[in-house]
């Protein structure tokens, strides 16, 4: 028989209860277990300490705060203080892409609230990027559209010159731009009315020249603000390229409603074409540059005035039809386009409709206009970039030589930024179509000129290098 086999005795029943008070004392670590013993238990985190939960919903508002910024890189504004906002968020969103890191930064005791906000500045990173992408994508197509338009002949200019930009967008100056080389200035009174001066800023090469095209430039401010020195930064680019540069003044709505603005204008170009050769302005070589109220001024002019000395007019942002205008206005919040529209006009179409018609460039192309370049945001709310489509349309119609340079992230006043995607975008476009209708013309000796003149440098630039001395 095989070996007997023991059974051990089981243990008392008694020895296996344990008390309500024993269990709990010998659960209670539980609660004190590690992050990582608690990851790897699948155990709930103890609450957050006051600090963590401080950091955790400063990360959530952080991400939504950036992501409500990106947000009007993709939604045209429908306020003034969005639309301020916009400009800042589309042309330096780089920066504040960087910005945006920080919620992401993991840091400890980080709960869902933060990990939200961590997610939501990756969001606003992805928004903040887009328009660098899509100037790039323009920056990409651009070129050819010149050379279809214009042809590829450019502007042969003074080997003392700063060289052509090489492309539309130069990621490196995204975060150095171009610094401005020095240049001669001064400023001149080319009129007066009622003891008002209006005066013209020159901008010219340092270097001893001859005479070289004109750029007359036409500030904007809704036709009741404003100052000839905007956006000095391409007036001194353009100078250091071998132009001379004549930003005007003109009189300001509603003390002087429509056509004193007008006749300022034509005013600068009759002024320009009879003293312009003293400073080296060619009178026979001019092109008009506007922003905004600027532009319709300078389309308006380029136009109107049967000047064949005018070899292009360049429009950003700019009004065409103000008629449709009126009847098509900007968000209330974002700009009163009637109430400007009245003040400039002298009244509502009811009543100035013939000052409506005769302020609108659009009803005066014919096949004689000037070639025209067209820029415009297509997120622009304050004047829409149908006020460009139309006037593109009433080009094609009449076979004037233009180009519209459209820039889907951009609004109004984009170019504010010199070096961002919309600043070095219209820069490029400006320059081109500048060398391009002035192409092929011989320059001409200019007289000398006696007067002082003083070096102009953008505000906040880098010290420009200075040039050897020069006479004025």
């Amino acid at each position: 028989m095989g070996a007997a086999i023991t059974v051990p005795t089981p243990l008392p029943a008694r020895t296996l209860r344990i008390s309500q008070k024993n269990t709990r004392t010998r659960l209670a670590p539980t609660l004190r277990l590690s992050f990582a013993q608690q990851l790897a238990f699948g155990c709930r985190r103890v609450p957050a300490r006051g600090s963590e939960l401080t950091m955790n919903v400063l990360r959530f508002f952080g991400g939504a705060l950036f992501l409500g910024l990106a947000a009007l890189t993709a939604f045209p504004a429908s306020h003034q203080i969005l639309w301020k906002a916009s400009v800042a968020a589309t042309e330096w969103g780089y920066w504040l892409a960087i910005a945006a890191v920080l919620p992401m930064i993991p840091t400890g005791g980080q709960s869902k609230i933060g990990k939200m906000g961590a997610v939501l500045s990756m969001g606003a990173i992805g928004l903040f990027i887009m328009p660098v992408v899509r100037a790039s994508e323009l920056s990409g197509t651009l070129p050819g559209a010149f050379n279809e338009r214009f042809g590829s002949g450019r502007r042969v200019r003074a080997h003392m010159s700063e060289g052509p930009r090489p492309e539309p967008l130069v990621l490196p100056e995204l975060l150095r731009p171009v610094q401005l080389p020095a240049i001669r200035f001064e400023e001149r009174v080319f009129n007066t009315f009622e003891n008002e001066k209006l005066t013209l800023d020159i901008y010219r090469p340092a270097y001893e020249h001859k005479l070289l095209p004109g750029v007359i430039v036409v500030h904007g401010g809704t036709w009741q603000s404003g100052s000839n020195n905007e956006f000095v930064a391409l007036n001194a680019y353009l100078a250091g390229r071998d132009y001379v540069v004549a930003a005007i003044n003109y009189r300001l709505a509603p003390r002087w409603p429509f056509p004193a603005a007008r006749d300022d204008v034509l005013s600068a170009i009759a002024y320009l074409k009879v003293y312009g050769p003293q400073f080296g302005f060619d009178p026979d070589r001019i092109a008009l540059l506007g922003r905004s109220a600027g532009g319709q001024l300078a389309l308006l002019a380029a136009y109107t005035a049967q000047e064949p000395s005018i070899r292009g007019v360049i429009s950003m942002y700019a009004p065409t039809d103000l008629q449709f205008g009126y009847e098509n206005p900007a968000p209330a919040g974002l700009y009163d386009t009637r109430g400007a529209l009245e003040a400039y006009l002298g009244g509502p179409p009811a009543k100035k409709s013939d000052e409506y018609y005769a302020a609108s460039p659009i009803n005066f192309v014919t096949s004689t206009s000037p070639p025209t370049l067209l820029i415009h945001g297509l997120m622009d709310g304050v004047v829409k970039p149908h006020e460009s489509e139309r006037l593109e349309s009433k080009l094609k119609e009449a076979g004037v030589k233009h180009l519209f340079v459209r820039m889907p992230w951009a609004t109004h006043g984009c170019d504010k930024s010199f070096g961002g995607p919309c600043g070095q975008v219209a820069t490029y476009a400006v320059e081109r179509f500048l060398d391009g209708v002035m192409a092929g013309s011989d320059p001409k000796p200019a007289p000398e000129s006696k007067k002082p003149v003083r070096v102009a440098q953008q505000r906040g630039a880098s010290a420009p290098r200075q040039p050897s001395k020069t006479r004025g």
